[in-house]
């Protein structure tokens, strides 16, 4: 295992790609992001916005036919896609062939924001990942995350390119360990799930740790209390599949993400209060971070 910090010194030997002035919003990546339900319409506005704040040049996103049309008014800068759901307002199973045609056409597909538990949720992502087509960056969140425990299989064959990002609660459902062992040692959790699905891994916590199939360890403690707070793992989630359309990598978009989520957290918990800022707050925040940080890192 290789462990080091992720502080900014990190971020400016690792940078990410460099964009030019004359790429065009496809060249900038595309990122679709599905998920949502009829109990939390406006989750998914929070992913959209994220990934285009963090650079993406195009986002799709997918939800229940009853909420697309209100969410694509929300983010007019996103195309919007109309998913079939279950009774209880979930997305449905048979959207998957919809989802894995669109997603052929894009850099990064996000799953899960917004999204609850079901077996048809499982079935979901079991049809998805079979008939996607390598090599999309494939980003797992929330209940597409915790589908994907007995898919280990299926996800090793991306090869590094699907990113996991559960909170210690989630890690417990996919892992079947209890929450006090994952407590008791996050790095070597998130190092094995990591080899064990051939995944990149970001254990989210107040202490995250963000892991590779190959042993490589991140450890990133600058977050802030005010981001445990609904709909934050959502532009989390944003950032990661914006960066990562963009051209960086999965375990370098998670982490510049990562650290830009918590550097947010903390100018929000400055400027606002240690907390009852809110998650939608962080959006306009991205762009600047960004910027700040591949400037200084040159």
């Amino acid at each position: 295992m290789t462990m080091e910090a992720l502080v900014e010194s990190w971020l400016a030997g690792h940078p990410l790609p460099a964009l030019h002035h004359a790429s065009d919003k496809n060249e900038r990546g595309r990122v679709l992001v599905a998920g949502g339900a009829e109990f939390v319409p406006g989750a998914l506005r929070l992913t959209g916005e994220a990934a285009l704040r963090a650079g993406a040049g195009k986002v799709q996103m997918a939800t229940v036919r009853s909420a697309a049309m209100s969410l694509g008014v929300l983010v007019p800068e996103a195309a919007m896609i109309a998913l079939p759901a279950q009774e209880d307002g979930e997305i449905a199973a048979e959207a998957a062939d919809l989802l894995a045609e669109r997603a052929q056409r894009c850099d990064t597909l996000i799953l899960g924001p917004g999204m609850s538990t079901s077996r048809q949720t499982d079935e979901l992502v079991a049809r998805l990942l079979s008939a996607l087509e390598v090599p999309v960056t494939l980003l797992l969140d929330a209940a597409a995350l915790t589908a994907a425990r007995d898919l280990r299989e299926m996800i090793a064959v991306y090869d590094g390119t699907v990113i996991l990002t559960p909170h210690h609660g989630e890690m417990a459902h996919l892992t079947g360990l209890e929450a006090a062992a994952i407590a008791a040692d996050p790095a070597g959790t998130a190092l094995r799930v990591a080899a064990d699905f051939g995944a990149v891994v970001l254990l989210k916590a107040g202490e995250s740790f963000l892991a590779d199939p190959e042993g490589r360890c991140l450890r990133y403690d600058g977050g802030c209390v005010g981001l445990a707070t609904g709909g934050s793992g959502d532009v989390l989630a944003g950032i990661i599949g914006g960066l990562a359309a963009r051209g960086g990598s999965a375990f370098e978009a998670a982490a510049w993400a990562a650290w830009t989520h918590g550097a947010a957290g903390k100018r929000l918990s400055e400027d606002v209060g240690e907390v009852g800022f809110l998650a939608r707050e962080l959006l306009p925040l991205i762009p600047r971070l960004l910027h700040e940080r591949s400037v200084e890192g040159r």
